[in-house]
């Protein structure tokens, strides 16, 4: 009979029939408005109603370096799990290397 109520599906059924009760009994607690204004619906936007003045980010520097830090730390994952025993695992990962250096070309070529 344990076994059975650990296992995955019996255990979330459980939990979540927990949490509702409990978020049910809580939400006997909480503070609700008398008086509710005409905008709660709305999104809040730090009292701004003009969203056109919003800052719009450009992403076209993040993306290479974002890409550079990838293709670095996927290398060095690479390199520090090739087996030194066998040839062909070494020849694998410098092949692997050659092809992230080619990319990183690729990445920050001058156009």
């Amino acid at each position: 009979m344990n076994n059975m109520l650990l296992s995955p599906p019996i255990a979330f059924s459980i939990l979540l029939v927990v949490m509702l009760v409990i978020s049910g009994l809580l939400s006997k607690l909480s503070y609700k408005r008398k008086d509710s204004p005409g905008a709660v619906g709305e999104s809040y936007a730090c009292g701004e109603d003009n969203y056109s003045t919003f800052v719009q980010p450009d992403y076209t520097q993040f993306f290479p370096f974002a890409f550079f830090f990838t293709i670095l730390h996927v290398v060095a994952l690479i390199i520090a799990t090739v087996p030194k025993q066998t040839i062909q695992a070494f020849a694998i990962a410098v092949v692997y290397i050659i092809g992230a250096v080619i990319g990183l070309f690729i990445l920050f070529r001058k156009d």
